[in-house]
């Protein structure tokens, strides 16, 4: 503490020294010609001849993250959005006022820099500085690389350091950007419509999972952030937008883990006239079109896990997989006090009100869910675990449902959509008597949307995949606060 004191203090210093000498501390802008990727592209591979024959200036900007000094001369690493770039400040080249200048700036300090490029000795590509202009002074000094900046705790909550000193973090969140832009290209080429929905809902919906409640002075009313875009997107399928998808956060009032954080990205599309069936076989390509953009192949290693994404992807029922990996047996998956006894026996913590097939769902979690590393569509869900699903048209009893488990973790969730609205006022009715029995999680009635579905909903199917989980697998990230820029943390 003392140290950092110390250095804050001698930059201070520093910062006063620059003003004396009537240096502008943040100026507006740079006029920047190059970055330090282009350079490079454009110039690293000419020798030293040819670069000198060249003589052409050329301005560059960036942070200054490594600082060697030589007394009348300094070389400095500088690093912009694209990478890293070697200058070489010489007093007898800047000149003396302008180098005066450079000797009171600092490692984190912004820079920009006109000069021409050269070769050292031992053959770094380097801009040689003819001018140097101070663009923002750094006041607090970096962390070390390796010292100043492993600890978890600190890396989420200043994210920003974790970006200026560890290039793979920066390097996660830009193969985030293009995993998203992939899939998002992969809808719009099938004729779907990207559209928007509320973020805030007067009843949230779409999902069973406790919400975040506000209130809305103006119309005089609670709201609440949504915990899914479903029954929203679903509306707009009403109104005749057969194909729609949306990627876009969705906030639930839950606990907070490796596979979970309150504001989360979700990608949630509905596609007409089709089945849950079309959609295993549309999440496969999807995958695989990703894939083929970000990565250029179709075996990643995930935790030092092969995961093999090639089609066709494994398929199972809820209750086989129940029975072959946790051991289950027939008579437990249709009796609850046997699946109750067998779930306690196994630490599966369970509530009261917990019908059969939630049991069964909270066993699954516990026991088979992390044994599914290949990607695995499991289907064949109880219906009263799926109040938005439609009824198997071989057992009523069940939804047509399946959910996609890749690398241990829940990935994705789909079903042939309820369509019938009296079978739905139905489903949303012992629903509020969940929540009145205790359940916060259990889903709301909604007669907006019932009014809708009576309007006429097509046969139609959705799903909804968690983008973060994607990035987590594709990016080998063991934690998804690794793959969010900034994961809720309790307050110091």
């Amino acid at each position: 503490m003392e140290k950092a004191s110390s250095l804050l203090e001698d930059r201070k210093k520093k910062l006063e020294s620059l003003k004396t000498l009537g240096v502008s501390l943040y100026p507006a802008g740079y006029k920047c010609d190059l970055t330090a990727a282009e350079a490079l592209q454009r110039f690293g591979d000419l020798d030293t001849e040819s670069l000198e024959k060249s003589n052409q200036a050329f301005s560059l900007a960036g942070r200054i993250v490594a600082f060697r000094d030589f007394g009348k001369a300094s070389f400095i690493h500088i690093k912009d959005r694209s990478g890293r770039i070697q200058a070489y400040i010489r007093k007898d080249k800047v000149g003396e006022e302008r180098f005066k200048i450079f000797k009171l700036m600092d490692i984190g300090d912004f820079i920009g820099i006109k000069g021409t490029f050269f070769k050292t000795r031992t053959g770094e590509f380097s801009i040689l500085a003819l001018d140097i202009q101070l663009l923002s002074k750094a006041l607090r000094p970096l962390p070390e690389k390796w010292h100043g900046l492993t600890d978890v705790e600190i890396r989420y909550r200043q994210r920003y350091l974790d970006l200026v000193v560890n290039d793979s973090v920066k390097e996660v969140f830009v193969l985030r950007s293009r995993i998203i832009q992939a899939m998002r290209t992969f809808f719009i080429r099938r004729d779907f419509l990207e559209v928007e929905t509320p973020m805030m809902q007067p009843i949230p919906g779409g999902a069973t999972a406790r919400p975040f409640k506000t209130y809305h002075n103006a119309l005089g009313m609670n709201l609440y952030l949504r915990i899914a875009p479903e029954l929203y997107l679903k509306r707009l399928v009403i109104g005749g937008l057969e194909r729609v998808f949306e990627i876009n956060r969705n906030f639930r009032n839950e606990g907070i883990s490796v596979k979970h954080n309150p504001e989360f990205t979700m990608l949630e599309f509905y596609m007409t006239y089709a089945t849950y069936e079309d959609l295993m076989d549309l999440t496969e390509e999807l995958f695989l079109y990703v894939l083929d953009d970000v990565a250029g192949k179709h075996v990643i290693q995930y935790q030092n896990q092969a995961i093999d994404f090639s089609r066709p992807w494994q398929r199972i029922s809820l209750f086989e997989a129940l029975k072959e990996r946790a051991g289950l047996s027939d008579e437990a998956l249709k009796d609850k006090e046997q699946a109750v006894a067998f779930a306690r026996s196994r630490d599966v913590v369970l509530s009261k009100q917990d019908s059969l097939g939630k049991t069964l769902a909270k066993i699954f979690d516990q026991l088979v869910e992390p044994t599914l590393v290949r990607p695995t569509f499991v289907h064949g869900y109880p219906l009263d675990i799926s109040p938005l699903s439609r009824r198997s048209e071989t057992d009523p009893a069940m939804v047509d449902r399946f959910e996609l488990f890749i690398g241990g973790k829940e990935i994705a969730n789909a079903f042939n959509e309820l369509n019938d609205p009296v079978d739905q006022r139905e489903r949303f009715m012992q629903q509020a008597s969940l929540r009145e029995a205790g359940d916060d999680e259990a889903q709301f009635m909604d007669e907006d949307y019932i009014a809708a579905m009576e309007y006429g909903l097509p046969p139609t199917a959705g799903e909804g995949i968690g983008v973060d989980r994607v990035v987590m697998l594709l990016t080998d990230s063991p934690s998804i606060r690794d793959v969010i820029f900034f994961p809720h943390m309790r307050s110091k």
